[in-house]
């Protein structure tokens, strides 16, 4: 039986997962198996600088900390070996460098499940999260979008312009 000690500082890192996952907007489990250390250091740099908490969680305490906050759906992907990867701000973030992973390691590595603002999504939801533009992207292309018809009538008055003064000359 495990003492007190352990006991205490597994149920504090419960408690920690399950505040980690109540403040994140999106979530990302998978299995890490067959990824070699210098690829994971890669892995956790790239997450880091993009605002993704990482890190290889036991499936049980995994569990627990679901439980507490109760997002349910998850326990198909509680099996094996499990990393789990938080975003609390950007929705695409962890699934776009996580998918890319997946793709760079020839099966390797393997996306099990995800969730979005708690609610349980499928392996294949997290894929299609991945291929959609960043924000930065996204907002770009609105702001575009709403530029583009004020410079068509700019453009538009310039030329009713120009034909009035060719027609009084």
């Amino acid at each position: 039986m495990p003492s007190q000690t352990v006991l205490t500082k597994k149920q504090e890192f419960v408690n920690e997962l399950a505040e980690k996952l109540k403040n994140s907007v999106c979530g990302v489990l998978f299995d890490y198996k067959g990824i070699t250390v210098e690829d994971d250091t890669k892995l956790r740099k790239e997450l880091r600088e993009n605002g993704v908490d990482y890190f290889v969680v036991k499936n049980t305490l995994l569990k627990r900390a679901c439980d507490m906050v109760g997002l349910e759906g998850l326990d198909p992907a509680l099996e094996g070996t499990t990393a789990i990867a938080l975003s609390s701000e950007d929705i695409i973030a962890g699934p776009k460098i996580l998918n890319k992973k997946v793709e760079d390691s020839k099966g390797q590595f393997a996306i099990k499940l995800g969730f979005v603002e708690g609610k349980v999504i499928s392996k294949e939801e997290v894929e299609a999260y991945a291929k959609l533009p960043s924000k930065e992207t996204l907002l770009s292309q609105l702001v575009f979008m709403l530029q583009s018809p004020m410079q068509r009538l700019a453009i538009a008055i310039s030329e009713i312009e120009k034909k009035q003064g060719e027609q009084t000359a």
